[in-house]
């Protein structure tokens, strides 16, 4: 098995420049450092990580806590941070807060002692008062999906109320004038965000809010299915509906569809995150774009310049959605 020593002998170069290649720290040159990553295949050399991590006193793993690990939207964020990280040489600890305070402060405790450089955080549970006296903290960590005041430099965020905007106005400009709404869980803030976009565009067209055109969801697609059900069940008239995320679109799809019911003819329906399959449907989708892979990327990014000093990478902390228009949404019959 090959040594540093050797790796430091093929390349030309000292021991102390093999080691800030390795561990991606202090000034080295692009040719130097190709010289030191060449002699590393060459020779076949494995770095002994346990070595680096005692002498750097970096473990090189970063904690990762979302609200869960099904769904397209938390499959996408894991695995970008994953791969970002991977390709600095870090890896990465997963845990799951199943939106519950004290489990996703269980989740916390739990990352930090497994002696995590950084966290990276999927909260819906916990107060914004929490995270703030977390801040001075001994483990670093950025919030995804989540703007704090007072914390703004360490949220990744999706600008959720404008998103909730976008989708109804859409809707409105298109002639529709009763528009349903089946929203995310009451407490998160996300889901918040995107009921006060939705109410905004109403307001704009002088439209009275209706609260029995409004109905609670969960983010799956049973919820969509239910509260698509209720909503003909309370028998008020509607001839749109805005759906907080696409999964309990594909559910209020089902039930428009039992009952006989053309989208966009009889309702136009509207999604949100425009997660990968909403080109498949049929209709195909029309939805609100979450970049929720780009966020995942730079929430990773956030930690390596942060944590890991690569100060070179440009930090974006604010997203703004995108209306994405197919063919579930049409003009008013």
């Amino acid at each position: 098995m090959a040594t540093i020593y050797e790796v430091s002998k093929l390349a030309g170069v000292s021991l102390a420049t093999v080691s800030r290649v390795m561990n991606n720290s202090g000034r080295v040159s692009p040719k130097t450092r190709d010289k030191v990553l060449s002699a590393m295949e060459s020779l076949n050399y494995q770095p002994n990580t346990i070595a680096q991590s005692l002498a750097s006193k970096r473990s090189n793993c970063v904690g990762v806590l979302v609200s869960e690990l099904h769904g397209p939207i938390f499959g996408a964020l894991v695995s970008s941070i994953e791969e970002e990280l991977r390709q600095a040489g870090k890896f990465t600890i997963f845990a799951v807060g199943h939106s519950d305070e004290v489990k996703e402060k269980e989740g916390i405790n739990f990352l930090i002692s497994r002696n995590c450089d950084a966290l990276i955080l999927h909260l819906e549970a916990v107060t914004d008062e929490y995270l703030l006296e977390q801040k001075d903290s001994a483990t670093p960590f950025v919030v995804v999906n989540r703007n704090v005041q007072g914390l703004e430099e360490n949220c990744i965020s999706l600008d959720n109320e404008l998103g909730g905007y976008e989708a109804t106005r859409l809707l409105l400009e298109l002639g529709h004038r009763d528009i349903a709404y089946i929203s995310g869980p009451a407490t998160w803030g996300d889901s918040i965000a995107r009921l006060t976009g939705h109410k905004r565009a109403l307001a704009e067209f002088d439209i009275n809010i209706d609260e029995q055109l409004i109905i609670e969801g969960d983010y799956l697609v049973l919820g969509g299915n239910e509260a698509m059900k209720q909503l003909f069940e309370r028998g008020k008239k509607f001839s749109a509906v805005v759906c907080a995320n696409d999964e309990m679109a594909v559910g209020a799809m089902d039930v428009i569809r039992e009952r006989g019911l053309s989208i966009p003819d009889d309702i136009s329906l509207v999604g949100y995150d425009n997660v990968r399959w909403a080109p498949f449907l049929s209709p195909k989708l029309t939805s609100v774009n979450n970049p929720i892979r780009d966020m995942g990327h730079m929430a990773a990014r956030w930690v390596l310049k942060n944590v890991y000093n690569e100060d070179k990478l440009a930090i974006q902390t604010i997203f703004e959605p995108e209306l994405v228009a197919r063919e579930s949404a049409g003009p008013v019959s």
